[in-house]
């Protein structure tokens, strides 16, 4: 989307294809928009404003272009730290997608502080404040110190006076405006992190990702299932683009000291979100598009999938009884596409030759343990009566001309099909309709597949276009699967592929239909960190790897990575089931039962999120803002504030990892590294590489089977070191503190709340010396060993 003198008039910039390269039947591009055409006048920016108003919300503007021409500008609060820049040609101007649903919620009790100069104006709100000079026109943004978080960029012209970046401004084709654009200076030290799930490099430096949801296929290139315009700055700042159309950020792709947003809607509209933390941007981010919702507690056991496989109501029975026999920790058993008959999908019924009892088939594995996860879509089988009657009622996406858009939405694998219509409330009810039945029967929670394929010439029911409609489409989507879910089962999970802004309301979500390769896993660990520095804490992945069959190294190496993620599910288009790959299957049990008895802390990392938009899968500068090597380290996480995971992403079995300041101790060997380096690590293949914060105190349990209703039944304390220590166990209806206090030989705990803790236990660090004596709540624990660990036990109240 950028603009280029070269042609005589106003042409389509077409995608660059290689040739001879598959590309998708339909949908797959978003409308581009033109090139500027030789000698032509270029985008019309602002070059001075007047002030016309100022109130407690901010100030109101005339920004007068260099083309002469009049727009419509405020600067006000939209929240605490949080200050919206609006420009368009109406005051009044609204995002066109946000006809259907606000995509931003500012907080309408948002006071702004506006002071006016001769040539100035300030606005205020909070540690935020957005300087403006009236003539020649400036912005920037600056902190409570005065620090100066980022400034606009006035426009950049080549020796030939031709303008090479977007400053603040439009520009027009025969007179309309096709888009608005921005522009800010990037320091040559920033790094940008974020705008959805994204599988590229984690610092945005260099490349242009557009707003639209792809159909990611292998989840290595820039296409990106869940895309979210909002990034953040290792400066301490973030940037949120209220609009759903196809924005594109060009992070220094064009000119590399500029960050150009360009926005093909009816205005621009773009916060700025003041840091001065990651925690801090993510907690505005929240603020202002809403909290995430924690999946319960059950969701973050292990999901065994299928595979993309044909099944029936025999193979999941023996499938469940089989994961028992074994002792392999799980939770929800995944039945994938064939449920329902081959040809039908997703008309949302059983297949009934492959499944001739599903009542029964639930109740056996409720009785078992287990919860149950079926895949469907949005999309229509041509085949099926679902599809007649959803046509014949207007239920679905149309074409221009009013016929029904029926797309191969399965790139020639399978049948054709109709896209549900969410923007019609009778299409989405009656879609409601078909999934009660199902989650009344026993089917605990919905996978909500693809959703990515409105086709940018679609036609919904309250006229909007399919380009209009395209991202949001899956908040709707999610959003009505999720409503039915929460009034029968009193939870709002779903197991989505497709996001958009403000997508954190649905969890879980997943990265899509990754290929089978170390490269691929580690493509997808970015994906999961940029998406969690874009305000999404409960993610996952396709652990073994989608497309394919993994080596037996390959299957392990992923799953080690699984069961240390936010959330574990095995699935791909062959089985995943442990006792497939017997050679490691002992090695995978040991990974889920690791994640099992850490999941106190786990779950109590997933309440935390809920509350402050921190994500569960840290990329290292949430942590350790100030240091810049961790703004720039990949491939490798902190989960939870304590854990610092660094699965491994070659078949060479070593790699570099980096360790942020701090003292970490690893794991396994109770050896202590003093952070800040890099280290090469070639760990056996039964051994992730693992490490714990010096001093941390990690609330562990008992492995089990499946996890049980309510809360722990009982908990350990981890403590790394012995020494002072603070941390929160958090689980359904309740946060118990423990403060841990070391005085020579003494540990005194202080535990204050309802969690039943019954110990705590001194793994051996290199360098450390457990206590003596402990201390909890003033009484002396009986200090001994207990699983080969020096262990202090006692009786919880109540016992």
């Amino acid at each position: 989307m950028t603009y280029l003198q070269q042609t005589p008039h106003w042409e389509p910039i077409m995608p660059f294809r290689p040739p001879l390269v598959a590309h998708e039947y339909f949908s797959a591009d978003p409308p581009e928009l033109p090139r500027r055409a030789h000698g032509e006048h270029g985008p019309e920016s602002v070059v001075w404003a007047e002030l016309t108003g100022k109130d407690s919300t901010g100030a109101t503007l005339h920004a007068h272009t260099d083309a002469g021409t009049t727009l419509q500008l405020h600067v006000g609060a939209a929240g605490d730290g949080i200050l919206r820049v609006r420009l368009s040609e109406e005051s009044g101007a609204r995002s066109r997608s946000a006809r259907l649903l606000p995509l931003t919620q500012p907080d309408p009790g948002a006071v702004a502080t506006v002071v006016t100069g001769e040539n100035t104006v300030t606005v205020t709100a909070g540690p935020l404040t957005a300087e403006v000079t009236l003539s020649p026109w400036r912005l920037s943004f600056h902190d409570a110190d005065g620090r100066r978080l980022l400034g606009a960029d006035p426009g950049l012209t080549d020796i030939s006076g031709r303008m090479r970046t977007l400053p603040l401004g439009c520009s027009r084709v025969d007179g309309r405006i096709v888009a608005y654009h921005e522009s800010f200076l990037m320091p040559a030290d920033e790094v940008l992190s974020g705008t959805g799930e994204r599988f590229t490099a984690l610092n945005l430096r260099g490349q242009r990702p557009v707003m639209w949801n792809f159909d990611a296929f292998g989840s290595e290139s820039d296409r990106a299932y869940k895309n979210v315009p909002f990034y953040q700055s290792s400066r301490g700042y973030g940037i949120v683009v209220d609009s759903g159309m196809p924005v594109e950020f060009d992070f220094g792709a064009s000119t590399g000291s500029v960050t150009q947003l360009i926005v093909p809607d009816d205005l621009i509209e773009y916060y700025v979100l003041a840091g001065p933390t990651p925690a801090d941007v993510l907690a505005r981010y929240n603020a202002l598009t809403g909290r995430p919702a924690c999946p319960p507690k059950w969701a973050f056991g292990s999901w065994i999938s299928s595979g993309f496989c044909r099944d029936t109501q025999e193979q999941v029975l023996a499938r469940a009884a089989t994961i028992r026999e074994h002792g392999i920790p799980c939770d929800v058993l995944h039945l994938d596409t064939y449920w329902q008959a081959e040809g039908t999908w997703s008309h949302l019924l059983w297949d009934p030759v492959a499944f001739p009892d599903p009542d029964a088939m639930l109740a056996t594995l409720h009785e078992q343990g287990f919860r149950v996860c079926v895949w469907m879509n949005s999309y229509l089988s041509h085949r099926t009566d679902r599809f007649a009657e959803a046509a014949e009622r207007g239920f679905l996406l149309r074409r221009a001309d009013g016929a029904v858009y029926v797309a191969d939405s399965w790139h020639g694998s399978f049948p054709a099909g109709g896209i549900v219509d969410f923007t019609n409330p009778e299409a989405t009810a009656w879609f409601q309709d078909l999934l009660r039945p199902l989650a009344r029967q026993g089917v605990d929670v919905f996978k909500t597949d693809f959703a990515e394929g409105v086709p940018a010439e679609a036609v919904a029911f309250n006229g909007m276009t399919g380009t209009e409609l395209h991202n949001v489409y899956a908040l709707l989507f999610n959003d009505a699967v999720a409503e039915v879910t929460r009034e029968v089962h009193g939870h709002s999970t779903v197991w989505g592929r497709s996001s958009y802004l403000g997508g954190q309301r649905h969890a879980a979500q997943w990265g899509g239909d990754t290929m089978c390769s170390y490269e691929a896993m580690a493509s997808s660990m970015n994906g999961g960190l940029a998406h969690g520095l874009s305000g999404v804490p409960y993610w996952s992945h396709d652990s073994g790897g989608f497309c394919g069959t993994p080596s037996d190294d390959l299957y392990l190496r992923w799953a080690q990575f699984g069961a240390l993620s936010p959330l574990v599910r095995f699935h791909g288009t062959t089985t995943r089931e442990p006792w497939r790959f017997p050679a490691v299957e002992a090695d995978v049990i040991e990974a889920l039962r690791l994640r099992y008895r850490l999941l106190p802390y786990l779950y109590s990392a997933a309440l935390r999120s809920a509350e402050t938009g921190e994500p569960m899968m840290r990329a290292l500068g949430v942590d350790t803002p100030a240091d810049a090597a961790s703004w720039r380290a990949e491939h490798v996480y902190r989960l939870g504030p304590e854990l610092l995971v660094a699965p491994m992403i070659s078949a060479s079995q070593q790699r570099d990892v980096y360790l942020p300041p701090g003292e970490w101790v690893d794991w396994w060997s109770g050896d202590v590294i003093v952070g800040g380096v890099t280290s090469r690590v070639d760990p056996p293949l039964t051994q992730l590489p693992l490490w714990v914060r010096r001093d941390a105190l990690l609330p562990v349990t008992a492995p089990a089977a499946h996890l049980a209703d309510g809360p722990w039944a009982q908990l350990t304390l981890l403590s790394f070191g012995g020494g002072d220590a603070v941390t929160e166990i958090r689980d359904d209806g309740y946060v118990s503190t423990v403060a841990a206090r070391r005085d020579g030989d003494t540990l005194s705990v202080t535990i204050a709340g309802p969690a039943r803790v019954t110990a705590i236990a001194f793994p051996t660090v290199a360098g450390g010396t457990p206590p003596a004596t402990v201390l909890v709540n003033g009484v002396r624990a009986t200090l001994g060993p207990v699983d080969g660990l020096l262990t202090a036990t006692w009786q919880a109240p109540g016992d």
